[in-house]
């Protein structure tokens, strides 16, 4: 067994545990999704080419783009390794779904990398509702099997930023 199918595993229980917790406490939000059972798919790398961007999130408890979602990320210089963090879904290739990932790092003082990240503004994905940033330059691929959870729909005109964004970054 790999690294990462290891990891999957790991982050797979932790979703369990923590669908069980929270099936003890009075629902106040909608229903987590729960990850479909079987092996995950081996991480085939980020995602290179022109993204269509689509915009559906659904109040389904199913991962959408649109949504930002909490899953597991690989490391770029070792796919094997990775961090639970939140995710912008943007659209899909194939049976994957293609994300941009969040952080709360503020990156507008770094003028190197400026332009790689965008405000995404705060929302429910953050506990601490700190402002989030979305890293453009990589185009991760997410296994819809290994959301962990829905963290909140972003806004459309965010969206529609992030996409404005993207699409220049990436010449599309």
């Amino acid at each position: 067994m790999d690294p990462w199918q290891i990891a999957l595993i790991v982050a797979g229980l932790g979703a369990l545990l923590s669908l069980r917790r929270a099936s003890t406490k009075r629902r106040t939000t909608r229903q987590t999704w729960a990850p479909a059972p079987g092996p995950r798919k081996p991480y085939p790398g980020d995602y290179q080419g022109k993204v269509t961007l689509q915009y559906s999130p659904k109040p389904d408890g199913a991962p959408d783009p649109g949504e930002v979602v909490w899953t597991w990320v690989p490391f770029q210089e070792n796919p094997s390794t990775g961090k639970d963090r939140p995710v912008l879904l943007i659209g899909r290739d194939g049976a994957w779904l293609l994300g941009l990932m969040l952080t709360s790092k503020d990156h507008d003082q770094d003028r190197t990398h400026r332009e790689r990240w965008i405000d995404v503004g705060t929302g429910p994905w953050d506990r601490q509702r700190r402002p989030s940033e979305a890293r453009l330059d990589r185009i991760i691929r997410v296994d819809p099997r290994a959301v962990r959870r829905e963290g909140a729909t972003l806004p459309a005109p965010v969206f529609a930023e992030v996409s404005r964004s993207l699409s220049e970054l990436h010449h599309w």
